[in-house]
């Protein structure tokens, strides 16, 4: 989403303004979202100075998310972590993807899925809420089971409180729907997606998550609660599977806009 957008980030004055008006606009907000896409790279003191902005603007102020990557927030130590949640940083929203790491490495993701682990695991420590998103196919035919199996290892070890798995949609002018046309990439069907999901879920020992795949992207909208729900998930898919509804030679028709 990004590829194309030079790294910047804007100064504390000009953030400080930005906070201002919305503070006239919107002051009576509980919920506020840090945009755009990896706001916990700022250093540690200005990041700590904006969420203080923030305090002192929006004086009904509950809670503070944001975007971030494994590497981001392993730049904080866990001192700074636990400091940044005091003051209201509560839900990060992590891309993971997937646990394995050679899909990880063909889609040219710049971090492991272990390094994205253990951030997880850190923030999770300092007491902040982890929301992980996942893309079923991005494994394609060769690589299902394993992207199925090692992404359900990984989030077990993360035990994320919110996640959403997501269908990865090659995009027209990107390398990967470029390796498509050439016949490099081999997409899942929509019957081999809804397989992959159910792999997933089965391999999930999740203890208090909360679970959506009804993005735009999603072949069949999901919500439930794991692992309370699991078993009734996998039995709606077992149900799909068994009927006639799946396209069991293509990936289908891909949303026109995410």
């Amino acid at each position: 989403m990004y590829k194309d957008v030079p790294y910047r980030q804007l100064p504390i004055e000009r953030v400080n303004d930005m906070i201002a008006l919305e503070a006239r606009r919107h002051g009576e907000a509980r919920r506020i979202f840090l945009a755009d896409g990896d706001v916990m790279r700022r250093p540690f003191d200005e990041l700590a100075a904006i969420l203080a902005m923030l305090q002192g603007k929006f004086t009904r102020l509950a809670r503070v998310n944001s975007y971030a990557t494994g590497s981001a927030i392993d730049e904080k130590t866990d001192a700074q972590l636990l400091a940044l949640r005091r003051l209201k940083l509560h839900t990060l929203y992590m891309g993971l993807e997937s646990g394995d790491d050679a899909t990880l490495k063909r889609m040219r993701k710049a971090e492991s899925a272990g390094r994205m682990v253990e951030a997880g695991r850190r923030a999770q420590s300092a007491g902040m809420h982890l929301s992980v998103m996942v893309l079923l196919g991005l494994g394609g035919k060769d690589r299902t089971s394993e992207h199925a199996r090692l992404t359900a290892f990984a989030l077990n070890e993360m035990q994320p409180r919110l996640l959403s798995a997501l269908r990865g949609i090659p995009a027209p002018a990107t390398p990967w729907h470029d390796e498509i046309s050439r016949g490099k990439f081999r997409q899942l069907t929509g019957y081999e997606t809804i397989q992959e999901l159910r792999m997933l879920l089965e391999g999930l020992n999740l203890e208090r998550t909360v679970f959506r795949a009804n993005h735009n992207s999603n072949i069949v909208p999901l919500e439930a609660t794991l692992p309370r729900d699991k078993q009734r998930l996998i039995a709606e898919l077992d149900a799909l599977l068994a009927s006639d509804k799946l396209d069991k030679q293509s990936p289908g028709p891909m949303p026109l806009w995410l």
